[in-house]
């Protein structure tokens, strides 16, 4: 379990796409995936397999504010764990195809809108839903909407957070990164 804190933000990463983010005394989690080590991942005929088990479980994290779900059609980003764990929290924001299938405290939030949110420290923080693809242009019907995330909040010094979501390098991520000046970038990168 890695730890860092920088201008009033804490980040520990659980494992794969999982990071606990405190700002103030906000908590916010990224795409859970608390299943352990041997786990099968399946993709239509194809099988990943999990090697590392979470560095901590729903029972260590304590309450949960908001769980950023970059999307919920894949395993590798939303386990059946993760998906259990989810109705544990004050709400999830996901992009709105993805809070359909979900219902419950799911909360769709579409490509460049914000949400504020206020801790019971009085800390405002605005979570914004940035462009994100999870694969050619070709396939996005079958593969669906993704969301990455940028959270912002006064006191920061060295520019926003990012989290990228399971994305990858297109046009719409190149305008996030004119539109915001990064400080810390969570990027979900994968190996095939």
């Amino acid at each position: 379990m890695n730890q860092t804190s920088v201008d009033q933000i804490t980040l520990t990463h659980i494992g794969g796409p999982t990071v606990l983010i405190k700002i103030g005394q906000l908590r916010f989690l990224t795409d859970p995936t608390f299943e352990l080590a041997g786990y099968h991942y399946r993709f239509g005929q194809e099988v990943a397999t999990k090697y590392t088990s979470p560095a901590l479980l729903p029972s260590a994290i304590g309450s949960m504010d908001t769980v950023l779900l970059s999307h919920e059609q894949h395993n590798d980003n939303r386990d059946p764990a993760g998906r259990a764990y989810l109705s544990q929290v004050g709400q999830v924001l996901t992009p709105p195809s993805s809070a359909q299938r979900l219902g419950g405290n799911a909360r769709g939030v579409s490509c460049w809108d914000t949400v504020p949110l206020v801790g019971k420290d009085g800390m405002q923080v605005r979570v914004t839903a940035t462009p994100a693809r999870h694969g050619p242009e070709e396939i996005k019907e079958a593969i669906g909407d993704v969301n990455g995330w940028i959270l912002e909040w006064e006191g920061q010094r060295r520019g926003t957070l990012y989290i990228s979501g399971d994305t990858v390098l297109f046009e719409g991520v190149e305008e996030m990164a004119r539109r915001y000046q990064i400080g810390v970038a969570l990027l979900h990168l994968g190996a095939s």
